[in-house]
C-alpha cells in the first residue's frame, strides 16, 4: 500500500474519522492566519486536505470565507452534512480547482506529510494572492504520558507523527522559512471516541483482518490499565498541536 492509496482511504473511515478526531485549539487557528487578517474584511480561506472539516470549522469560526477541498468525495460528504453553507471541491494541494491569486490563505490540518512538496508549494503559491499564507497545522498525541505513550505504541507510528519528531515540515519556494508554534492542551475522550480514532487511521484502515486483530488487541491492553475509560467514563487525552506558517512574496 503507498502512501498515495494510503492518503485517500479516509473516506472509508469518515464517520470514524469525524468522532475520533479532535479539533484545533481556536488560539493556534488564529495565530495561523493573523498576518493576513484586516479589520473589516472577511478572509478568503481554502481548506485543503479538509477532511470532514475539522479545521474548517475553527476557520469559519474566525468569520473567514471558506472553501473545502479533498481528494476524497465521502470525506466532503461528510463536511457538508457538519459545516453547512461551504462550497466543497474535489482537488488536492498539487491539483487545485480554483482560480489564480484569489486566495489571502490556504490551510492544511493533518495533511501536509502526504502531499509531493514542491509541486504542492508552487500549486499553492498560483491560489494565493501576493502576501497570502500558507498554513499547515498538525494534533499530535503527547507520548509524555505514559498511557498515551504505550496507545501510540499499539497502534503504531504515524506519517506525521515521524514526520514532527524529525525534520519537520519544509516548503519550496516561493515561500520562505516556516514560523513554528505549538499549543499543549487536553481533549475529554470516551472509550467509543477512542475506537473511533483508532479506526480513522489510515495504517487501519488499510490493514488487513488479522493485523486489524493485533492493534485491537493491542489496543485493549491499554484500555483495560485506564480506570477511565475501562469503567465507561473519559479521560484526558494531552495533545500537542504544531502550527506552521509562510508568506507568499
Amino acid at each position: 500500500m503507498t502512501d498515495r492509496e494510503k492518503s485517500t482511504s479516509f473516506g472509508q473511515a469518515a464517520s470514524a474519522y469525524e468522532s475520533g478526531r479532535p479539533g484545533y485549539p481556536a488560539e493556534a487557528v488564529a495565530w495561523l492566519l493573523a498576518p493576513v487578517r484586516e479589520a473589516g474584511r472577511a478572509l478568503r480561506v481554502a481548506d485543503v486536505g479538509a477532511g470532514t472539516g475539522k479545521l474548517t470549522r475553527s476557520v469559519v469560526e474566525l468569520g473567514a470565507d471558506v472553501v473545502a477541498v479533498d481528494p476524497d468525495a465521502d470525506m466532503l460528504a461528510t463536511l457538508r452534512r457538519n459545516v453547512h453553507g461551504i462550497p466543497t471541491f474535489v482537488g488536492t494541494a498539487e491539483a487545485l480547482p480554483l482560480p489564480d491569486a484569489g486566495l489571502d490563505a490556504v490551510v492544511m490540518g493533518q495533511a501536509w506529510h502526504w502531499v509531493d512538496v514542491e509541486p504542492a508549494s508552487r500549486e499553492i503559491a498560483r491560489v494565493l494572492r501576493s502576501g497570502g499564507e500558507l498554513g499547515l497545522i498538525w494534533n499530535i498525541r503527547d507520548d509524555g504520558v505514559d498511557w498515551v505513550r504505550r496507545l501510540t505504541a499499539a497502534m503504531g507510528g504515524s506519517n506525521a507523527e515521524v514526520l514532527l519528531a524529525t525534520s519537520g515540515p519544509r516548503v519550496t519556494e516561493p515561500f520562505g522559512a516556516l514560523e513554528h508554534r505549538e499549543w499543549r492542551w487536553e481533549r475529554r475522550i470516551t472509550l467509543p471516541q477512542l475506537r473511533d480514532l483508532v479506526l480513522s487511521r489510515s495504517d487501519m484502515i488499510t490493514a488487513s483482518p488479522e493485523q486489524r486483530a493485533r492493534i485491537d488487541a493491542a489496543v485493549d491492553g491499554v484500555v483495560a490499565s485506564v480506570p477511565g475509560l475501562a469503567d465507561g467514563g473519559a479521560v484526558a487525552l494531552p495533545y500537542v498541536t504544531h502550527a506552521f506558517r509562510a508568506r507568499r512574496p
